[in-house]
């Protein structure tokens, strides 16, 4: 059940960061719910990425430390 959880989250961060290059779609709502929900794991990650680079990698940390975080705990269980 957490794996699933998580794999969707991981969906939900990809979905976000291609619509990203999308800036005509921040208008509607469930775009902004949708960023929403994707920020609360990467804003902290953001707080320590160098702030000069050309895209956001913090999606990619993310799913990374997700992928991880799934291994330790399969592992464990």
């Amino acid at each position: 059940m957490i794996r699933f959880i998580i794999r969707l989250y991981t969906i939900l961060l990809m979905l976000d960061a291609i619509l990203s290059f999308f800036p005509e779609t921040s208008r509607y709502q469930w775009r902004q719910k949708l960023k929403k929900i994707c920020d609360y794991t990467c804003d902290p990650v953001r707080r320590y990425m160098p702030q000069g680079l050309p895209f956001d990698l913090s999606p990619i940390v993310v799913v990374f430390l997700l992928y991880i975080f799934v291994e330790i705990f399969s592992f464990l269980w």
